[in-house]
């Protein structure tokens, strides 16, 4: 991570504890091989932002290594009535690799990858073993990087579409060794993003689910060394955000949470924003966990109730039409410093200085203002912690929420919301709107979350997502 190392050195700031304690010993072998090395463009952990989420001060979508590689479809492309029949034509030539050529493979998946990116394939995907194995072959042999993040793209889209439970057993294990193996942190980028997909979508249990953020822990405590990776600002940040995704799915987060917190605690440190805000994400999650709601017949101890409280005697949790839903309460602590974090936390929430640009300064003072109110009372979701009406929204601010066309938006008034909304925008880009209003059950079971039309709306407007059987997954009336 070259630009990261020299972005650090100027600005008199370190990746991290563990990347300055290594630089000296590798002073002198990088000097040597920077001198063989190819020069790169690509900006470390550049993200660019979505312009219809400029109100809703998002944080960013969209993987930079990957999005040089779609172009964004056309209106007649994405509109075409014979999609279906494209798709099954893209298939058939993809898999037939006698008569292929990297450059036709390239063409084929960047096809596959912009219909299902513009369309809900609801009756399932042709040819779909068959497809997984052409995907396998691209991944482990694509004669061009290109091939292989499209491949992983595809892959990606195909665990969201199909909900298939063979996925995760037939593909994860060579994205595990793609992630380490690789020589293109591009590659490791995209290989990483896939695993999320295909472990959330691909049908792994709960004790898979920990094994693979196991593994992208084991990334971010390593800078990236953990994967041949070494402070690569991308890489680690890809493996903070698929954390975050796999963690929402995970029920009871106890015997991770001190370890995580003390993990994403050493990336605050960052020279990067991207890895900084990531890692501040997971960490209001971790303590959004700690707490679950009150269950029927429990009764509250005193000092949860005056916890709950806020000084005025109200309730702390000041959702101006969900003051009826059920309390909150702490079931464990969710890291042993508190005061720590919020030090940190509160320090870029309010960080100053000509080595940041504007553009992350403003990120950074936004979102972990948001992330120091949650750590600071866990019932206090994702929130614009500069708007500030006293008649509805005292001293917390308004709940972030998501521009959904001309007339609609979503209420994110919880992380693992936030988070999972992160994952989908990821995965499906400008297509997310047109799958959710689709009727994609992937989406939905994903983002149970609805629609309220711009001004308001009654109960008629807000008609309610169904969450998976099982219960892990609540439905969130927004």
């Amino acid at each position: 991570m070259r630009d990261l190392r020299r972005q650090a050195l100027e600005s008199k700031k370190t990746v991290s504890r563990k990347a300055q304690s290594r630089e000296a010993s590798r002073a002198t072998s990088r000097t040597t091989s920077a001198q063989n090395s190819q020069p790169t463009s690509r900006n470390a952990s550049r993200h660019p932002s979505d312009d219809e989420d400029a109100d809703s001060e998002s944080t960013t979508w969209s993987t930079p290594s990957l999005d040089e590689f779609f172009p964004t479809a056309n209106e007649e492309e994405a509109a075409s009535e014979n999609w279906q029949t494209d798709l099954e034509e893209v298939i058939k030539d993809y898999n037939d690799r006698k008569r292929s050529s990297t450059l036709s493979r390239e063409e084929c998946l960047t096809a596959y990858v912009r219909i299902l990116t513009s369309h809900y394939v609801e009756d399932g995907i042709p040819s779909f073993n068959e497809l997984l194995s052409s995907f396998a072959k691209s991944i482990k042999t694509g004669s061009s990087e290109k091939e292989i993040i499209l491949a992983l793209k595809a892959v990606g889209l195909t665990a969201l579409t199909m909900l298939d439970e063979t996925i995760y057993e037939n593909m994860v294990p060579m994205l595990k060794r793609t992630i380490s193996n690789s020589s293109s942190p591009a590659v490791k980028v995209a290989a990483i993003h896939c695993l999320g997909a295909c472990t959330f979508f691909g049908g792994a249990g709960d004790d898979e689910i920990l094994e693979q953020m196991t593994f992208l822990l084991e990334i971010v405590s390593s800078d990236g060394h953990f994967v041949d990776a070494g402070d690569d600002a991308d890489v680690v940040t890809a493996a903070l955000e698929e954390w975050g995704f796999l963690a929402t799915e995970v029920e009871d987060l106890e015997q991770e949470s001190e370890d995580a917190i003390e993990a994403f605690a050493e990336q605050l440190e960052s020279s990067e924003s991207s890895v900084q805000i990531a890692a501040g994400e997971n960490i209001a999650l971790l303590y959004e966990k700690s707490y679950t709601p009150q269950e029927e017949g429990e009764t509250i101890e005193e000092e949860d109730e005056n916890e709950y409280l806020d000084d005025e005697g109200l309730s702390s949790v000041s959702d101006d039409e969900d003051n009826d839903g059920p309390r909150l309460i702490k079931r464990y602590n969710a890291y042993h410093n508190t005061p720590r974090i919020m030090n940190q936390v509160d320090a870029l929430a309010h960080i100053s200085g000509r080595h940041i640009n504007k553009k992350s300064k403003r990120s950074l003072h936004s979102n972990f203002a948001s992330i120091y109110n949650t750590i600071s009372n866990p019932r206090h979701g994702p929130q614009y912690s500069n708007a500030i009406d006293n008649e509805t929204y005292r001293q917390y601010g308004s709940r972030k929420t998501l521009k959904i066309q001309q007339d609609g938006f979503m209420r994110l008034d919880r992380w693992w919301k936030w988070l999972r909304l992160a994952a989908l925008r990821r995965l499906l880009r400008w297509g997310f709107v047109t799958h959710y209003f689709e009727g994609d059950r992937g989406v939905l079971d994903c983002l149970p979350v609805m629609v309220r039309p711009m001004g308001g709306g009654g109960a008629a407007a807000r008609a309610k997502a169904s969450g998976k059987k099982g219960g892990r997954r609540k439905v969130a009336e927004l």
